[in-house]
C-alpha cells in the first residue's frame, strides 16, 4: 500500500482506538491525582485543626465544670508541725498540652494541729514569687522588695495587702485547697454578699434638721450674749 492512498474505515478505526486509550488513562489518572492531593490537604488540615481548636475551647470548656475543684496537697505527715514548705500542684484548669505551666506552687504554713494556712507564692503588689526565709521569718519578693510576715500579713515595701490565702480544708487525713480560682481581692469579693446602703428615713431627717436648728439658735444666742457683754452699760 502506498502512503498517498487513503485508508480505509476499518483502518482509520483501528489507529484512533489505542490515542484514545491512552487520552482516557491519562485523564483518570489525572483525576486519581487530584482527588488524592485533596484527601490528603483535608487529613493534614484536620490534624493541624484539632489541637489549635481545642487549645481555643478546652479552658472555657473546663472552666465552669473545674472552678470550684479541690486539690490534695499531701498527707498531714508532711508538713511537720511549726515549719513552711513549698508545694507544686497541678491546676485544674489546663490542658495535656501545658506541660510544666500548669504546675503552680504554693506555700503551706502548718502552724499547728488541724491549723493550716495555704499562701499563693505571687506577690500582691505584681505577682512575682516571694521566698520564704526561714531564718528571718519572712517573705521577701526579689523584684521590688516586699516582705511579709510568716502569717502572710504586710511587713514592708510596696505591696498594700498581705499575701493571698487559699481555702484549705482537711479531708480523711489530707490538706486539700480550692485550687479553681487564685485567691484573689476580686474573687473574694464574688463570693461576698453585696453590702446595702441604708437611706435616712423621715424621722432621721426631721430629727437632724431640728438639732441643726437648735445649734444655729445657740450660736446666735452666744453671739447676742457676747455683743451685749462687750457693749458699755
Amino acid at each position: 500500500m502506498n502512503s498517498s492512498e487513503p485508508l480505509s474505515p476499518g483502518d482509520q478505526v483501528t489507529t484512533t482506538e489505542p490515542a484514545t486509550s491512552a487520552k482516557n488513562a491519562g485523564h483518570s489518572r489525572r483525576v486519581f491525582l487530584f482527588k488524592l492531593s485533596l484527601l490528603l490537604n483535608g487529613a493534614v488540615g484536620t490534624i493541624l485543626a484539632v489541637p489549635i481548636v481545642g487549645y481555643l475551647l478546652g479552658p472555657s470548656l473546663k472552666k465552669s465544670s473545674n472552678e470550684d475543684s479541690w486539690i490534695k496537697l499531701g498527707p498531714l505527715g508532711d508538713f511537720p508541725e511549726g515549719e513552711t514548705r513549698l508545694v507544686n500542684f497541678r491546676n485544674p484548669v489546663t490542658t495535656p498540652w501545658d506541660g510544666q505551666t500548669g504546675d503552680i506552687p504554693c506555700w503551706v504554713r502548718h502552724i499547728s494541729g488541724n491549723d493550716f494556712q495555704v499562701f499563693a507564692i505571687n506577690c500582691a503588689h505584681l505577682g512575682c514569687p516571694v521566698r520564704w526565709f526561714a531564718q528571718s521569718k519572712l517573705y521577701l519578693c526579689p523584684c521590688h522588695g516586699g516582705a511579709y510576715y510568716e502569717d502572710g500579713s504586710r511587713a514592708s515595701g510596696p505591696p498594700e495587702r498581705g499575701l493571698f490565702e487559699y481555702e484549705h480544708k482537711i479531708v480523711a487525713g489530707n490538706l486539700m485547697i480550692r485550687a479553681g480560682k487564685m485567691p484573689t481581692l476580686a474573687a473574694r469579693k464574688c463570693s461576698q454578699p453585696k453590702l446595702t446602703q441604708i437611706q435616712p428615713g423621715p424621722t432621721t431627717a426631721a430629727a437632724s434638721f431640728a438639732e441643726s436648728g437648735r445649734g444655729e439658735e445657740a450660736q446666735s444666742s452666744n453671739g447676742a450674749q457676747s455683743r451685749n457683754s462687750s457693749w458699755p452699760a
